[in-house]
């Protein structure tokens, strides 16, 4: 008898299957984090707030309370949520625009004033929605719907989020980078982000992630490319 799928029990199993493009990463960011919140046991006290981009179609993938903020506001939304009610664990869930583009000094001061919440920035490297145009964390030589020739890095450097932080940050908080070729490493720097968070400071943890879509490539190209990323966008912890 074939066995049913698992998903976190936090999981709204009436919102499958998921709305987001084949070899999308942020089903497998969205599944760590929902085992995650699991196996720590803060469900009840959790508030998910997703930004505009792919990273809205997750406003109802959580039996969480969950809001959907303005492009590059999730973050200030988040603070705010906090100090309403500062025993909510509050998870920023965004993308690479959203953190480092429109809302980079939301993800700056939130940083500096070591707040107590934890955001995740899914990182494909584009603006994926919206066409593929080029971002912050376009590598060099990319080729984007903005930069049809590649990125020269010579004119617009590539953002490093966690190390851009490791300047500001308490020395308490906790930044970190994996992939969702790793999904099990992932999983335990969400932990590490939430447990941070619960201990009273700031946590930060990006997602190397995939778009096959914007990307043009099959699965094994893929796959080879977001190990590519690896190389530029090192994984790991990132300490002060």
């Amino acid at each position: 008898m074939r066995e049913k799928p698992r998903f976190p029990k936090c999981y709204k199993i009436e919102s499958k299957p998921h709305k987001f493009c084949p070899g999308c990463g942020h089903p497998l960011v969205l599944k760590m984090l929902g085992e995650a919140v699991d196996e720590l046991g803060i469900g009840e006290k959790s508030v998910f707030l997703v930004d505009i981009g792919c990273s809205l179609l997750a406003w109802d993938y959580f039996n969480l309370p969950t809001a959907q903020t303005h492009h590059g506001r999730t973050i200030p939304v988040a603070v705010g949520f906090k100090m309403a009610d500062p025993q909510k664990l509050v998870i920023a869930y965004v993308g690479d625009g959203g953190a480092y583009a429109i809302g980079l000094h939301h993800t700056l001061t939130a940083c500096l004033r070591n707040d107590p919440i934890t955001t995740i920035v899914v990182n494909n490297t584009l603006y994926a929605m919206t066409g593929g145009q080029m971002a912050p964390t376009t590598v060099n030589g990319e080729k984007t719907t903005t930069s049809p020739e590649g990125k020269n890095e010579e004119a617009f450097q590539t953002l490093h989020g966690p190390e851009m932080l490791t300047g500001i940050a308490n020395k308490s908080a906790f930044l970190a980078r994996s992939s969702t070729d790793k999904p099990l490493v992932l999983k335990q720097y969400l932990k590490k982000a939430l447990e941070t968070q619960i201990s009273g400071n700031y946590s930060f943890v990006e997602a190397l992630s995939a778009c096959p879509l914007n990307w043009k490539t099959d699965a094994k190209e893929t796959i080879q490319r977001l190990q590519e990323l690896e190389k530029v966008f090192p994984l790991g912890e990132f300490k002060r």
